[in-house]
This record gives C-alpha cells, structure tokens and sequence, in this order.
C-alpha cells in the first residue's frame, strides 16, 4: 500500500520527447517559433505584407466560405420556399451586410481583440484575464465564469464537427449543378475527402500551409469579380446597403424576420476565428486582411448573388454556382471551392487541438497525446484522440444529413452560443481588470448582446431540425471538462491533507532513520509548499533515499509565455533536498529532463544523470457514494484518470528510470 502523488499536477503540460540536447521547451505558434513574429507587437517582426497573407489562407477559411450557402438558406427561410421579392432579397442583402459591419467589424476587430493575454486571444486566453476568485474552483464548485467559459469552448467543439461537414458538402454539391447526374456521387466524394483531409492531420501543415494564403487570394479575388460582375447587370441591388432595408424587413416579415435571423447568422460563423487565431498573427494584419480583402469580396459576392437571383429567379435553387454558365468553368469553380472548403475545414480542425492543449494546461482536460509535426515550428501540434473523433462524427454527420441546406439547420447555435459568452466576459474584463465604469461598459456589451441574443435565439428554434447535434456533443464535453475540473481540485485538496510541512519532515527525517545512497531521486509535486505524500511514504515505510531529492513542481501559469526571469526556481532545502519550481505559459509544453539539465547548468543543482530515479504516483479512484464528489462524476472522473496520458510520457521522462506506486482515493 501506498500514499498518493501528485505525479501530475492539476495544470500539466503537453508531451515533449525528451533531449539533453535542446533548450526548454517554448511551444509558441508557428511564425513566432520561425522568428517571423513578435508575441507582443508580431507587426514588427515581419512584413505586415507577409502576415497579412498568411492571415488570410488561415483566419478567414470559415467566414471565407459561407458564401457557399448563406444566401441560399436565408432566401429559403424567408420566403417559405416560395419565389423570391425584390423587397426581400434587399432586406436580406441588407441584414447581411450590417450582421458584417457590426459583429464582425465593429465588436471583433475594434473591441473584442484589445482584450489579448499577452498577444494571446480566444475564449480561454479570455478566461484567464478574468480575476482568479471569478474562475477558481473551490471543493466542488468552479466559479460563474470559468463554467461560462467552459460552455462556450465545449461549443467550439460542435462548431468544429458542423463547420468541415458543411463546408466540403456544399462544395462538392456544385456538381449538381454542372451535372445533375452526378447527384449521388456527392455524399460519397464528400466522406472521401473529409476521410483524406483528417488522414493526413498526422504529417502535419507545415508543407501545405504556405499555400493557404494565395489559394484564398485566388478565392476572395474570385469572389469579388463574380459578385460585381451581376452587380454591374443590376445595380439597384446596392440599395441593400442602407438599414432602412433591413428595417422594412422586419416590418413586413414580423415573427418569421426573427426566424430569418437563424440562416443570417450563417454570414458571420468564423467570426470568432478572428480572435482566436489574433496570437498567430497580431491584430494589425488581421484587420487588413479583412478590410482589404475578406470583407470587400464577401458583401459583393453577397450582393452579385442578390442581383443575379433577382435577375434570373431560377438561379435560387444554387445562387453560388449560378454565377457561372453550366460548363468547364462551373467545374473550375467546384474545384477551387474544394480546396477553400478544406482550408475553412484545416482552420477548424487545427483550432480544436489548439483548445484542447490549452484546456488540458489549465486543467479543464485529461492528458492527450500531443504530437508536434514540425522541428521548425513548435506550434503545429496533432492530437489522434481529438482527429479521429471529429472525423468519425464529421462523417455520422454527412451520411445523416445528406444536404448542405439541413445540415444548415444545425450550424449556428454553437457559433453565436460562443459570441454572446465572449460578450458577456469581455464586460467582467473591462470592469474587473480594465476599471471601466458600469456605464462606459454596459452600453457597449448591450450593443454586442443585441446581435447575440437574436441570433442565438433564433437558432435555439431550429434546436430539432437538427440544432441539437452541437447542443449534445458539447454538453459532452462540458460534462467532460468540468468533471475533470472538480476532481482535480478535490484531489488536490485531498494530497495537502496528507502532506506534511517541509519542514517538519525534514527536522523528523533523522529520527526515521532513513538510510541514504547514491544517485538523484525526483518527486512531481504539484504543491510546492509540502511533501509529497508518495515521498513521505517512501521515507515512513521503506526509510532509504537518494543523496540528492529534488522536488518538482510545473505550475502553468494564465499566461501563454512565461517570464523568462522567473522561469525557474530553485530552493536548497538542506540534507541533500532541493525544491524546484519550473513556471510555464499555457501554450508553451515543458519537459522534464530538460528542466533538470536547465536546474544544473544554470542553478548548480548538483543532478547525477547517471543514478536518477523518476518517483510517481498512480491513484485509483473508488466512485463509491461516501466522498464529496458523487458515485456517477467520480466514475466519469475515474474514466477519464484512467485513460489519461500517463504522467511519464507526458512530461517526457524516460520510461526507464520511473519507479510508480499507487494508491486507492474516494473522492
């Protein structure tokens, strides 16, 4: 029998192979790994040019594709399926444009993204600006926020299974329109290329991803020249561009404009992308690629489609691809919209690993298996756990819905679930950190909530339409990432329960007398005020340690880079112990022994790499009905312990040198 360790402490960091051989581990993005980019202020550190383009082939695949379907839905939805009104399509055009200007424009780029964590955006960058008292858990609860927050990132999650579905789907159903004929041929090209593009996630995007940025130059450009090509044949269609049109809309469609707003929403997915991916390359870049580029080639795509179906209404049924005469170039347009679609897809796929290794940093995820794909650039990372099961759901997905149009119906409510979360601790930030007064703040979220609210509610109605499929799979991992969340609080508080002072155990170690012999013993710790239990056992029961004990403890911090100057941290405790603190971002991935060979280059700490000995922990979770947690969130937490990443490979310590113990806990 023995005493729990903290071999892994609640905020780990992700898999590294270990070598004595490189510096410790700073797992950054890729253009700030390459030198391309400077975290703090990334203009600087290249060519706004070059940034700027890579922006564009990787921020804006999501919103860059929505083209596709938008239209067509929000036609669909309004008219009851009936012929389409010049009344109408210029509401719609209307409500488009404005659904672009603000939410994207206006709250994105000019507010949301001043609110970074050292250059790092996104919903959990976000949390962790939120003051700790906010989103700490305590026992069994975990504050507002943090639980806010934790919805909204478990959506992301649904997005990232709706967002390669429809993407790929309604590309490939172009060729229906080149050849109707090949109607039943589009499901099974769309699993195939889904199946392809989660097949070669494993060899990394370090190859293809130079290519993202003018493959989506040659997208937007084409875009733009279609939609003013039918502009130039219908100009009155810019009438769209004033509100008065999204007004009348409203007016003369009541309750079924509100239920419109479900397919327009469809215009503004991705939107969120832009926040998130604003630590790869700074905000300025960012908003060029979109002012220049991204947003000029949406509206007038949107408005040549306007203008061509009320020109010709037979181009309704696929207002896209009408654009162009049946033909060649019908087939040319299939072919670039495939590769876009993928692109929109990789963005997504990418952001799900991306969430997943800082969630299972901040604690609110087990250990995974992180691959990093490319020597060069840190920040590609592959997680096989997180691929496989977004491809097997992307494909249940396909074969379930068969159409873009009723897949169509399930994307949103993830979407806009997450930008009304955003909205609502961007005000706790700017209150809280900021200092704003209620009344600088509150108009200015009341201003985002009045397109987040609408939007959200009006796809919660298509919840049965197929609403539910983002709803049930984030709850899963809601379930997931909170359950994680709670036990490992508990069972921290459990291991200081059991864990002595210091320095009582060091002023009690010559009365056990304790044998001592050659070589380096390593403890993890995950606190690094007291012993660890599995240390005091140790010393208790089998009374013989190492000349040389260091305690290990990895804190990650609620910043993605940490301060090189507190780094490490280093304690001679006396009687041959050492206390070692090792301080890391949540995007960057320690490694042990590195860590050690950093603790005795820089530190003195006298390591013999020759004789060490890795000591840790293995817990075994009872799930019986006596302990704080519960039978049915212990056993869900047990699951998840017990197929976590071992804390071995995970930290990179040589399989080799570990010597492991466990114990039984009822939480």
């Amino acid at each position: 029998m023995s005493a729990p360790t903290a071999a892994a402490p609640s905020n780990p960091s992700a898999q590294r192979p270990p070598s004595s051989h490189r510096p410790p581990s700073r797992s950054i993005h890729s253009l700030a790994d390459l030198g391309l980019l400077d975290k703090e202020h990334p203009e600087r550190g290249a060519s706004v040019r070059a940034l700027t383009l890579a922006a564009l082939g990787v921020v804006f695949g999501d919103i860059g594709t929505s083209p596709l379907y938008t239209l067509r839905e929000c036609v669909h939805t309004a008219e009851h399926g009936g012929p389409a009104t010049q009344a109408g399509i210029l509401g719609l055009l209307s409500l488009m444009f404005w659904s672009l200007t603000m939410v994207v424009t206006v709250k994105y780029l000019t507010f949301i993204m001043r609110a970074n964590n050292h250059g790092e955006g996104g919903i959990l960058a976000l949390l962790a600006l939120v003051p700790e008292k906010l989103r700490a858990p305590q026992g069994q609860k975990v504050g507002w926020v943090a639980v806010l927050v934790l919805i909204g990132a478990a959506l992301l999650y649904g997005d990232g299974i709706i967002t390669p579905s429809i993407s790929v789907l309604s590309a490939v159903e172009g060729l229906e329109t080149a050849a109707p004929g090949l109607k039943r041929a589009v499901v099974p090209i769309t699993c195939a290329i889904l199946i392809g593009l989660f097949y070669i996630q494993r060899r990394g995007t370090a190859d293809v991803g130079r290519f993202f940025g003018p493959i989506m130059v040659v997208w937007f450009a084409t875009l733009f020249g279609l939609g003013a090509y039918h502009i130039v044949e219908y100009p009155a269609v810019l009438q769209a561009l004033s509100p008065h049109y999204a007004v009348s809309f409203f007016l003369h469609h009541g309750w079924h404009g509100f239920v419109t707003l479900g397919a327009v929403v469809l215009c503004v997915t991705g939107g969120e992308a832009l926040y998130a991916d604003m630590g790869h390359f700074g905000t300025r870049p960012i908003r060029l690629a979109w002012w220049l580029f991204a947003m000029p080639a949406l509206v007038v795509n949107y408005f040549g489609q306007g203008a061509l179906v009320l020109s010709h209404p037979e181009a309704l049924e696929n207002p896209f691809f009408s654009q162009l005469p049946t033909g060649p170039l019908t087939y040319a347009l299939v072919a670039l919209s495939t590769m876009a679609s993928i692109i929109a897809s990789q963005a997504l796929i990418s952001g799900a690993y991306s969430l997943t290794h800082q969630a299972v940093q901040l604690g609110y995820f087990p250990r995974v298996t992180v691959k990093h794909t490319s020597h060069e650039t840190e920040g590609q990372i592959y997680i096989p756990q997180i691929n496989w099961g977004l491809m097997v759901a992307c494909l249940i997905v396909v074969l379930q819905f068969q159409k873009s149009s009723a897949l169509a119906a399930a994307y949103g409510i993830a979407v806009t679930g997450t930008m009304g979360i955003t909205s609502i601790v961007y005000y706790v930030v700017v209150r809280r950190n900021w200092g704003w007064s209620r009344w600088k703040a509150l108009p200015l979220v009341v201003l985002f909530l009045c397109f987040d609210i609408p939007f959200f509610a009006a796809n919660l109605l298509k919840l049965f339409e197929g609403g539910y499929v983002p709803i049930i799979f984030g709850a899963a991992v809601f379930s997931v990432m909170l359950t994680w969340k709670i036990g490992r609080s508990l069972l921290a508080e459990y291991i200081v329960k059991r864990s002595p002072p210091m320095d009582e155990f060091l002023a009690g170690l010559h009365n056990r007398l304790v044998a001592r012999i050659p070589g380096t013993a390593i403890f993890m710790a995950s606190n690094s005020g007291r012993v660890p239990p599995i240390l005091f056992h140790h010393a208790q029961r089998i009374r013989v340690l190492h000349d040389t004990v260091i305690l290990l403890t990895v804190v990650t911090e609620h910043v993605p880079v940490s301060d090189e100057d507190r780094r490490l941290e280093v304690q001679d405790l006396g009687e041959g112990f050492y206390r070692v603190v090792a301080r890391c971002g949540f995007m960057e991935a320690p490694n042990v022994p590195e860590i050690l060979h950093e603790a005795a280059a820089q530190c003195g700490v006298p390591v013999d790499f020759s004789h060490m000995t890795y000591y840790v922990g293995r817990e075994t979770f009872l799930a019986s009905g006596s302990g704080k947690m519960g039978r049915w969130q212990e056993m869900l937490f047990a699951f998840l312990s017990r197929n976590a990443q071992p804390a071995t490979r995970y930290f990179g310590i040589p399989h080799d040198h570990v010597v492991e113990l466990g114990t039984q806990i009822d939480l």
